[in-house]
């Protein structure tokens, strides 16, 4: 849902468990926002891009796969 975001990811290494102690420990709901099953919420997005990519902007992190539906 957000490529952008997992194209940094992987440049860093990172898998969706390491930002699960951003969502209070639980991979899953994790999983369930990167892939839209959840709203990801401004403040969560602000954790994600402030902990692991400051030099990325929201904007580009989680620019939206142009084959999904807005939301």
């Amino acid at each position: 849902m957000f490529p952008n975001l997992e194209a940094e990811m992987a440049r860093k290494g990172l898998k969706r468990k390491d930002l699960a102690p951003l969502f209070k420990g639980r991979s899953a709901t994790v999983s369930d926002k990167l892939n839209g099953k959840t709203p990801l919420l401004l403040d969560e997005a602000y954790r994600i891009q402030s902990t692991f990519f400051p030099e990325c902007t929201l904007d580009y992190l989680f620019a939206r796969d142009q084959k999904q539906n807005p939301a």
